[in-house]
């Protein structure tokens, strides 16, 4: 029997399904003239990985970067933690973006820092600025930032350089300082491209158990097509700026999924 939206089964459905993180909604994006997203909708729930898959330019990253500020969508609507981005005050939307931690391909750490110094700089838009330089971070900030290591499998690096480690170890202090950020949802745009194929696989290990132990929503901009397949809930295919599909990974199809690459 189809159980209709009125009915008291489908709201008792819909209220037991996890919180929507991130909703975009019909957002389009151009440069110059040229289109590089159109009409684009997705979402993220908690405790879900979302990977995109997608060739290069087919707008996988401008979908991230319209999410976390780095670009402004030319139309369409984001909505982050229940926060209406287009509806909300400068100081409301920066504070939902900032519940949306991202975790970038180039990790962006400083290299004569400590992991846990950089860690501890997840915690800056917590702190009055004269805060916010090393040597007076406090003991409180000290303490989330080792919790944050701990969590990521590198307490034990907390107090080595961070260009002392390996290209997998520093995306994993990267993630670390994304968590000191306190984030509903981490962001990771190409986080494994540096990486060799171990490596990648303890990323997108962690990241899914984020997900699954923490109820962070996930969403990961891939190249590598069996990552989404053992790591991912749900995966979106973009081509051209355009969404292609939008399905469980179970249900991902070979055929489309090589369409996307030609």
């Amino acid at each position: 029997m189809t159980i209709t939206a009125h009915s008291p089964s489908a709201h008792a459905a819909r209220s037991s399904e996890p919180e929507v993180l991130l909703d975009v909604q019909a957002i389009s994006k151009s440069f110059g003239g040229r289109v590089v997203l159109s009409d684009m909708s997705m979402r993220v729930h908690a405790g879900e990985v979302v990977a995109f898959l997608g060739a290069n330019g087919s707008g996988k990253s401008t979908t991230l970067r319209a999410v976390n500020g780095i670009i402004e969508a030319d139309s369409g609507d984001i909505e982050i933690a229940g926060v209406r981005l287009n509806e909300a005050g400068a100081a409301r939307r920066a504070e939902a973006r900032r519940s949306a931690a991202t975790v970038f391909q180039k990790i962006h750490l400083v290299p004569r820092r400590t992991a846990l110094q950089n860690v501890c700089a997840g915690g800056f838009s917590r702190l009055p600025a004269w805060r916010s330089i090393p040597p007076l971070f406090g003991a409180e900030l000290k303490e989330e930032a080792m919790a944050c290591l701990e969590r990521v499998g590198l307490a034990d690096r907390a107090h080595d350089r961070a260009d002392s480690l390996s290209g997998g170890q520093q995306q994993r202090v990267a993630i670390a300082r994304a968590l000191c950020q306190r984030p509903r949802m981490i962001l990771a745009d190409e986080p494994v491209s540096a990486l060799d194929p171990r490596a990648a696989d303890d990323v997108m290990r962690l990241l899914r158990q984020l997900a699954v132990e923490e109820g962070l929503g996930v969403a990961a901009v891939l190249h590598q097509p069996h990552l989404a397949r053992a790591y991912a809930d749900r995966v979106i295919g973009l081509r051209d700026g355009h969404l292609v599909f939008d399905c469980p990974v179970a249900e991902l199809d070979d055929t489309e999924l090589a369409a996307l690459y030609l």
